[in-house]
């Protein structure tokens, strides 16, 4: 939550029996309030807790002509992608960017809110972090008005503007390549079960192999850790194990694919003789890998440049964007990494 202290001008105004416009009129020392009144609300405000709103009570002259940028990573080349994409529109827009940076943790991505809290931007475009378990930091920024869009990692449950590409259609995608050039146990490989894109990048999947007979599709989707050591140690068991080890892999984001490269080079393991692989992945050096690596490529720049107009619209004509979604649709660039020989 960004503040524990629920106290506002409405709670002083029915503790004193005043107006809520005298107790914002005395918090602000106008010259049209008498010096005892004043003095009657900053001791009620004290005795409260009171913590005024920043963002709310500067809402109309506020014009810090910044925006909020929050995202897992810049590591990743999507987000750098995307990054550039919104500081093109930005930068015409007459706004400047502000970047924030959770490294995938949802208690850094809560902490960022807090500081957002006190009104220093105009709007936030965030791609949430993967092991969020709550949005109510999300909801309560919002509930002080400030716009906010997702790109890429939305919250389904919040109603904003959202950009983001067809997940079900290239899980879906990617999974029938594989089975097309000849794959027989196809298996993809995750980071997260809560997070809203790569469930929908399962669910194509998983449709692509009902479709080729595979009913029980269970045992063909995994968990990775994100975590270097521990990713290594499951990637490699997973691919040991004759039980187990997939003849094709959909990579489910771009942060797993040196691991599975580099366990496939450990394991002898020939790609794309034995193992297949497709990847999530806006890589400019997919082509440099040996073998060169097939991806689905998102619309990075794209999504940012959509995610950057809707809030800069937001932002300018105080414009709603409830009901707002704009999807663009990603493509399969096939190279060698999955392909027959």
């Amino acid at each position: 939550m960004i503040s524990e202290n629920h106290t506002t001008i409405k709670t002083i105004a029915a503790k004193l029996g005043i107006s809520k416009g005298t107790v914002s009129k005395a918090l602000q020392d106008s010259h049209e309030i008498s010096i005892a009144t004043k003095n009657k609300v900053l001791e009620a405000a004290n005795e409260l807790h009171y913590k005024p709103n920043h963002f709310a009570s500067g809402l109309k002259s506020r014009k810090s002509k910044a925006i909020a940028v929050i995202v897992p990573d810049i590591v990743d080349s999507f987000f750098s992608l995307a990054i550039k994409g919104i500081e093109t529109v930005t930068q015409k827009k007459g706004y400047h960017i502000n970047i924030y940076i959770t490294n995938d943790l949802f208690s850094k991505e809560k902490e960022i809110f807090k500081l957002l809290a006190d009104g220093r931007v105009d709007g936030v475009l965030i791609s949430v972090c993967h092991d969020a378990t709550c949005n109510d930091h999300i909801k309560e920024l919002m509930g002080l008005g400030m716009p906010l869009v997702f790109f890429d990692r939305a919250a389904e449950d919040i109603e904003t503007g959202k950009v983001v590409t067809d997940d079900f259609k290239s899980g879906y995608i990617a999974a029938r390549h594989l089975v097309d050039q000849g794959c027989k146990r196809v298996c993809f490989f995750s980071i997260s079960e809560n997070l809203s894109i790569l469930q929908k990048r399962v669910e194509g999947f998983k449709q692509a192999l009902l479709e080729n007979h595979v009913n029980d599709t269970r045992k063909n989707v995994y968990q990775i850790p994100t975590d270097k050591n521990k990713c290594m140690e499951t990637i490699i068991s997973l691919l040991s194990d004759p039980d187990l080890r997939p003849d094709g892999i959909v990579i489910s984001v771009e942060l797993l694919t040196i691991p599975i490269y580099t366990a496939c080079k450990a394991l002898n393991i020939n790609i794309p003789e034995e193992l297949k692989v497709i990847c999530f992945s806006n890589l400019q050096y997919a082509s440099l890998l040996s073998p060169p690596l097939t991806t689905i490529t998102q619309p990075a720049f794209e999504i940012g440049e959509q995610a950057a107009s809707l809030i800069c619209s937001s932002i300018t004509n105080n414009r709603s964007l409830k009901n707002e979604k704009i999807v663009c649709p990603s493509q399969l660039d096939i190279r060698s990494s999955s392909l027959v020989y």
